[in-house]
């Protein structure tokens, strides 16, 4: 798995939502500089230890972030007001990012699953 599969699949990807994928993967690696990134399940993923943390993907009228635990947006249920969110996803417009401090604490709680070997749901 490699950043260059990732490159791949965003340049397939139109916009807006190419950019916005991109500033959200460029948040998302600012918060952890060292996660692996690839594809897992046809989507862009970020991995820490082999275990995804966080996927992205564009979807017809939306994009989509997925933490790949059912259990992290139900603890962030005021922060993730105004977003569809189902228990494992949640949907944010093509055209503007996912807030860093909302994904700072979206991916703290999931890493902190990973690290404490807490299965994802």
């Amino acid at each position: 798995m490699a950043a260059a599969e990732i490159d791949k699949f965003l340049k397939g990807v139109e916009e807006p939502k190419r950019s916005t994928l991109e500033e959200v993967r460029k948040r998302i690696l600012e918060i952890v500089p060292n996660a692996e990134q690839g594809i897992k399940y046809g989507m862009p993923a970020f991995m820490i230890d082999g275990k995804c943390f966080a996927c992205i993907a564009p979807f017809k009228n939306h994009l989509n972030y997925s933490p790949y635990s059912g259990s992290v947006l139900s603890q962030l249920e005021d922060d993730v007001k105004g977003y569809v969110v189902s228990k494992g996803s949640m949907q944010f417009a093509i055209d503007k990012p996912l807030p860093k401090a909302l994904l700072k604490k979206l991916i703290k709680i999931r890493i902190d699953e990973i690290k404490n070997g807490k299965p994802a749901k």
